[in-house]
């Protein structure tokens, strides 16, 4: 008679999973606040007893909304995974997890409310998924919202060894008649862009030929211009933008929508994503030079001998996040965001992005 089969014999001691689930739950309720219902039941030794099935969260606490609409975003870090496995570095690609989804969702003006995770991997590796947990708790806690739940999914014939994944899950909420679409952008609108810190989470199958494949560079190879490793500097995490788009609105934002658009700068560049928010009849036209270029970008586009054109539709080329806003707040926007610049305006004209200078 054969050997029995087990679970574990199968790639999965759930033992260790349960432990490793258990150890994680400090990193979520450390960004919790009275609005989230804790687990009536706290972990207990092998991960049992976490408290039920699904996250419950007060939507609206004391009415402080009057027509809450509900925000949701759901997005992924990308090949920039590969380095953070070369490097055995997982904790900033965890903030970049957050802000994929968090960045996108304050471009309609709401508020990030619970963030959820989904991490695979093909056996499992509680260091992994330590650090990569505790840069998600870290963009939370940066967001302002609670990371509630999440699912690890051990997956032995589906991922090779060394390979993981990872998802996230953000819902917010936004007053009905705060929402921030783009339909009110119109000509003489100013474009105001935020500091990107670096290439964020976008353009990495690029990054990866260009740096590793033509350049024949490794993640530990020290680059001056860069101020480090190689590595070290494509893992800088995305900017979180939550916090100082949501001061700014505060700040500024009026009856008379001063602030008329928002766009989160991912893959695509300043072209496709402040173009998506672009109602009839508005062309926006972008002055190259008005903002300073972080130094990675010059040093990819030398190292692969890139166009202009082609760097400016894969990466963010310096500017994370853009705020469209009427003439008159232009000033007040740039100071309440800190390091940010005018960096062109909205004509009259066919819908699209123009890029000048």
């Amino acid at each position: 008679m054969s050997e029995p089969w087990t679970y574990e014999k199968a790639g999965l001691n759930l033992t260790t999973y349960a432990e490793t689930m258990a150890g994680i739950a400090p990193m979520l309720s450390r960004t919790w606040d009275k609005r989230v219902f804790p687990p009536p039941f706290p972990p207990r030794k092998g991960g049992k007893g976490s408290g039920g099935f699904a996250s419950l969260f007060d939507l609206n606490p004391e009415g402080k909304y009057r027509h809450p609409i509900m925000v949701t975003c759901t997005d992924g870090v990308g090949t920039k995974l590969k380095i953070a496995a070369l490097m055995r570095k997982y904790d900033t690609v965890g903030i970049d997890l957050v802000a994929m989804s968090v960045n996108d969702l304050i471009c309609t003006g709401g508020e990030p409310l619970v963030f959820l995770d989904y991490i695979a991997m093909p056996a499992d590796d509680t260091e992994l998924t330590k650090q990569l947990v505790k840069g998600i708790s870290d963009g939370c806690l940066e967001s302002g919202c609670a990371l509630v739940g999440g699912e690890t999914a051990i997956l032995p014939d589906f991922y090779a060894p060394g390979d993981f994944d990872t998802a996230g899950f953000a819902a917010g909420v936004v007053e009905r008649d705060a929402i921030i679409d783009g339909t009110r952008i119109r000509p003489g609108d100013v474009l105001v862009g935020l500091a990107s810190s670096g290439v964020h989470s976008n353009g990495y199958s690029l990054v990866r030929k260009i740096v590793f494949e033509a350049a024949g560079l490794k993640v530990h190879d020290k680059c001056a211009e860069l101020g480090g490793s190689i590595g070290e500097c494509l893992l800088t995490p995305t900017r979180l933008y939550a916090k100082p788009i949501r001061a700014m609105l505060a700040a500024v934002q009026t009856p008379e929508f001063a602030i008329s658009g928002l766009a989160n700068i991912t893959g695509g560049g300043i072209p496709d994503n402040l173009g998506r928010i672009l109602p009839p009849g508005c062309r926006a036209v972008v002055k190259r030079g008005s903002w300073p270029v972080s130094p990675v970008f010059d040093w990819l586009q030398r190292l692969g001998n890139v166009a202009q054109a082609e760097m400016e539709h894969v990466f963010n080329v310096g500017v994370g996040f853009v705020v469209v806003c009427r003439p008159t707040a232009a000033d007040a926007v740039v100071k309440a965001l800190g390091e940010a610049w005018v960096i062109g305006e909205v004509t009259q004209g066919e819908v699209g992005v123009e890029m000048t200078g």
